[in-house]
């Protein structure tokens, strides 16, 4: 079975520049991925100063629910909660999402996050996907690696297919190894290495390779920063491409990743 996914943190569906509402033209982008499962970060599930100040270019929708149309099925985690609205994370899915949970994983009170757990029943069975936003501090980071290490190991099984996506705010990359490591994971942009024949990849997990590293996501106008990632554990990716330039800089701050994965035949027959 194939799967496209992408992830992407909206950016409260506003501009990164001057803060104007581009939800409508985030909905269009979001369409021409053509992507089964989408991972949101910073979806705004209510704004009222917003809603009032740019009343024709905002959705009377919460952004989760506007932005999945008739054609997915929307869940949301709010994580954080303010006197005029709250945001979170977003779990967007073509196939039914047979159940959901979000976790609480904030570090301090200055940051709100959360783990997002939904369980996305394809027809080859059930796939447990988690949409992550962690924090901006590195302690925090560390502490919400394992919470999230933590909320896998608990509420999936060992080999079921996993699929974790999100803002990791890591651009030291400090963090893959460990969830490499715990989880059996591997992100979708391992295999960009100079030789990719499967010795020089096992050095490179040994340590005695070129480093792994994620793809560069941040400014969308001109990626510099790894900071968004995708994860997954029983599959086999055949593309990943970040989405950059004029259009998608307009958009958000952060640029999107989108990849295509086939379910290997071990975790095909876990999730049946």
């Amino acid at each position: 079975m194939k799967l496209r996914i992408a992830t992407y943190n909206i950016h409260k569906g506003v501009s990164s520049l001057r803060s104007m509402p581009r939800i409508h033209a985030l909905k269009q982008a979001l369409a021409s991925m053509e992507a089964d499962i989408l991972f949101l970060q910073e979806v705004q599930g209510r704004h009222d100063k917003y809603a009032t100040r740019h009343a024709s270019l905002w959705p009377e929708q919460a952004q989760h629910q506007f932005l999945a149309g008739e054609s997915h099925q929307a869940v949301y985690g709010m994580n954080a909660i303010y006197d005029h609205g709250h945001h979170g994370n977003a779990l967007l899915s073509r196939f039914p999402v047979v159940s959901a949970s979000n976790r609480d994983v904030s570090d301090h009170a200055f940051e709100s996050r959360g783990i997002l757990h939904c369980v996305v029943q394809t027809p080859a069975g059930d796939v447990h996907c988690y949409v992550v936003h962690l924090g901006l501090f590195a302690r925090s980071r560390r502490r919400q690696t394992e919470a999230l290490i933590e909320a896998v190991t608990t509420s999936s099984p060992p080999d079921a297919p996993v699929i974790i996506a999100g803002d990791f705010n890591d651009w030291t990359n400090q963090l893959s190894d460990s969830l490499r490591a715990e989880l059996g994971v591997t992100e979708v942009f391992d295999e960009n290495l100079p030789s990719r024949g499967f010795g020089a990849y096992l050095r490179t997990l040994a340590g005695r390779g070129p480093k792994l590293k994620p793809a560069r996501t941040f400014p969308a106008a001109l990626p510099w920063l790894r900071l968004d990632r995708i994860y997954v554990r029983g599959f086999e990716v055949e593309t990943a491409q970040v989405l950059h330039g004029p259009l998608w800089a307009r958009l958000s701050d952060h640029a999107p990743i989108v990849a295509s994965l086939s379910m290997n035949a071990m975790a095909l027959a876990e999730a049946m």
